[in-house]
């Protein structure tokens, strides 16, 4: 039973990561679809004032904190793992 219920949450744990990098990979193809439509409205209507590369800067900040909470903090060592660590490590020095 304990075994079954271990599956389970292992389970929902996977499917919960698989839809944020899912939700990752979806933000990265919008903004490879709305970039060079912003460009193209931008060109087109005032092609003086280029004010299409506040949107990519925009877009390039989202999307690297969106990364960040999806693969970024492991990558840079502060993922789940190091807080179990510190949390042990608090634990034994108290």
């Amino acid at each position: 039973m304990e075994e079954n219920n271990l599956f389970e949450k292992k389970y929902i744990k996977a499917q919960k990561r698989v839809k944020k990098i899912k939700g990752f990979y979806n933000h990265l193809m919008v903004m490879f679809v709305l970039i060079p439509f912003l460009i193209l409205i931008n060109l087109k209507l005032t092609p003086d004032f280029h004010w299409f590369w506040w949107a990519i800067f925009g877009n390039l900040v989202g999307l690297f904190f969106h990364w960040l909470g999806v693969f970024g903090f492991n990558k840079l060592g502060f993922g789940k793992e190091w807080e179990e660590r510190k949390i042990q490590e608090y634990m034994n020095n108290q």
